[in-house]
């Protein structure tokens, strides 16, 4: 959330900056600007009623001392009726206060000055490519009829039970799945991320938090009766750890990493390019989060992309980076950079991460602060990444490290799986 300090001295270069999102957002800033107003004015008002109603109070006191009781007593009315538009006054300003509070939801972040403009996935810039393209046979197979020659992946099963996008991993598909969460949390510990187990629900104010509510309403599974919902991702209760939290300076950086099976409705979402692993409702991803001082945050972001690289580094998976334009960036992101693995056997890009600098923009809605070197409370930095999204990077394993008689596993996972090649003499 932007702070509103911030918007009443800055409009029009917030306005200016989200119009790289593709978005005119001068008519609600503008609304924004009014109900602060407003709720200024009715808080101004209130202080006065309250202060005569105070005032009135002493002098009723002195009044009846003195035996001037006629006199208390049409003071007592007036105060009666102040009373009573205080009471009314404070209901309007609740009122407005909320309705502020709402409008202020949902301005989204404004994009660094790095970000280029654009509406859309065509205006992404690639700032880095590495590795070459696998050159497959012609038999070679997507992922999903991998899975099902070599029993990894049973889709069908998992419709069975819950319904389409909610796979069930099977034999040595399950182990490379667990292969691949113990050595992504390995790398990252080792470079000293600690880790955390977190719960995979959320109540509603840690949705509001990192921003999930109520931009993201729709798209994350509820749990109606206890308001509480499945988690999208683990950056939204590993950073909720630090709501309402006040952090001394030298507590930073926090670096957190955590597992956690992940849950999005992906509403809308249909066709050839959500076959198989490309687009689920249930995935396994493992998430770093970094808590930072402002000067460091970008400092940080970059220390989080060269570690997301060094991860497919070691995988030997063909990437590129994109750094995302602002209409393609997510509501609560300032700059993102998007992981993209090539699938050899579907010929295209898929997904893999995103590493994103949030600024203070979380943590205003969080409450999260620290204490700098003058002792005075501010607005600290989040950011996150994926370190990695499991689905496309087994779906990227499965179809590059694919030849005529199996499936090789990558080195780096070997220790982790136990075996070295699934078919061909397995």
């Amino acid at each position: 959330m932007l702070p509103l300090q911030t918007l009443r001295e800055d409009v029009d270069r917030i306005a200016e900056a989200l119009a790289k999102r593709g978005l005119d957002a001068r008519p609600m800033l503008d609304e924004i600007l009014e109900l602060d107003e407003r709720r200024r004015s009715l808080q101004l008002q209130l202080d006065n009623t309250l202060a005569e109603a105070n005032r009135l109070s002493k002098e009723i006191g002195n009044l009846f001392k003195t035996g001037k009781a006629a006199e208390a007593q049409a003071l007592k009315d007036e105060s009666a009726r102040l009373k009573e538009t205080s009471k009314t006054l404070g209901e309007s300003l609740n009122e407005a206060a909320e309705a502020l509070q709402q409008a202020l939801y949902q301005v989204p972040n404004t994009p660094h000055e790095s970000v280029p403009a654009g509406k859309d996935a065509t205006a992404n810039q690639e700032v880095h490519r590495s590795g070459d393209h696998p050159q497959l046979g012609a038999g070679a197979l997507p992922h999903w009829e991998l899975a099902k020659k070599y029993d990894l992946i049973d889709f069908e099963l998992g419709v069975k039970i819950t319904g389409a996008g909610f796979p069930v991993y099977k034999g040595k598909g399950a182990r490379l799945q667990r292969a691949l969460i113990s050595y992504f949390l390995d790398r990252n510990t080792a470079a000293g991320y600690q880790e955390v187990q977190v719960p995979h629900l959320v109540n509603e104010a840690s949705g509001y938090g990192t921003g999930q509510l109520p931009d993201k309403e729709g798209q994350m599974y509820e749990v109606g009766e206890d308001r509480l919902y499945l988690i999208p991702t683990a950056e939204v209760p590993v950073t909720n750890l630090f709501r309402d939290v006040i952090l001394d300076r030298a507590e930073l950086p926090l670096k957190y990493t955590a597992y956690t099976p992940c849950f999005r409705r992906e509403a809308g979402s249909y066709g050839a390019h959500v076959r198989g692993l490309n687009r689920l409702h249930q995935f396994d991803k493992v998430e770093i989060v970094r808590v930072e001082q402002p000067e460091g945050s970008y400092q940080a972001l970059d220390e989080m992309v060269a570690h997301v690289q060094s991860l497919l580094e070691a995988l030997r998976l063909p990437y590129r980076i994109l750094r995302l334009c602002g209409g393609d960036m997510g509501f609560t992101s300032a700059l993102t950079y998007d992981f993209e693995v090539w699938s050899a056997a579907q010929e295209r890009w898929l997904e893999v991460s995103s590493v994103s600098n949030f600024e203070a923009f979380q943590a205003n809605r969080l409450k999260l602060r620290y204490r700098d070197a003058l002792n005075k409370t501010q607005l600290a930095h989040t950011l996150n990444g994926s370190a990695l999204a499991l689905p496309r990077i087994l779906a990227g394993i499965l179809e590059d490290y694919q030849d005529e008689t199996g499936i090789q596993i990558p080195e780096v996972l070997v220790p982790y799986t136990g075996f070295s090649r699934i078919g061909g003499g397995d």
